[in-house]
């Protein structure tokens, strides 16, 4: 069994960052089946591969709030945030190998780091790797899971907060949108990161609501 682990927003200034993991019995099995890295892929093709892969193979998913990349980025640990959810996945999925798509510089040390603290039976090899989710096509396949949930939890925060966009940095929405809630409202909304230098950028005033408290 081989199984391949990726993440979805891990830059966005608000909603949750996204691990997911998906192992399949042989390499061949996901060939052929038009999956490639969700990034290449439209809204409505994603969706449809999303459902394919869940329904043809074993996945596991762990969505991180805000809060809890917070506590890491506060830290400067954001790798190791990425770290563990990775070794929990591949630990709960059991396979001989897992591939990952690498979130340090040093794609080697990052696959060590892994491998080391993994709790599964087997003895499982890692190979880890920039980019893996162009390259494997069971990463890929993790890659689609991943943002296809990234993207609901950002619909259901949608309903709770309002439309803010993308929730990137990079999205002039995301920005007015951020500034318009804090003027209004005195306060960040659900789901932001508040460790984002974004957020220290477009912030009036420092409040106690900036420091996690009520």
């Amino acid at each position: 069994m081989i199984c391949g682990v990726d993440e979805a927003g891990k830059g966005p200034v608000l909603g949750p960052l996204v691990v997911a993991a998906v192992a399949v019995d042989n390499a061949k099995d996901i060939q052929d089946l038009g999956i490639k890295d969700s990034k290449q892929l439209t809204p409505e093709k994603r969706k449809e591969l999303s459902n394919l892969i869940k329904n043809k193979f074993s996945f596991a998913i762990e969505i991180i709030e805000a809060e809890r990349v917070d506590e890491y980025r506060r830290q400067n640990k954001l790798n190791d945030l990425n770290r563990e959810a990775f070794e929990k996945l591949i630990s709960k999925l059991d396979p001989n190998v897992a591939y990952v798509d690498a979130a340090d510089v040093n794609e080697h040390r990052f696959g060590k780091q892994i491998k080391e603290k993994l709790t599964n039976e087997k003895d499982t090899d890692v190979i880890s790797m920039h980019k893996a989710d162009a390259k494997i096509d069971v990463v890929a396949a993790a890659s689609i899971i991943a943002k296809e949930t990234r993207e609901n939890e950002i619909r259901k925060l949608k309903e709770k907060i309002g439309d803010f966009g993308s929730g990137y940095p990079s999205d002039e929405r995301t920005i007015k949108f951020l500034k318009s809630f804090y003027s209004d409202n005195g306060k960040w909304p659900t789901g932001t990161r508040k460790s984002w230098k974004t957020v220290e950028r477009i912030r009036p005033v420092k409040t106690l609501d900036d420091f996690g408290e009520k």
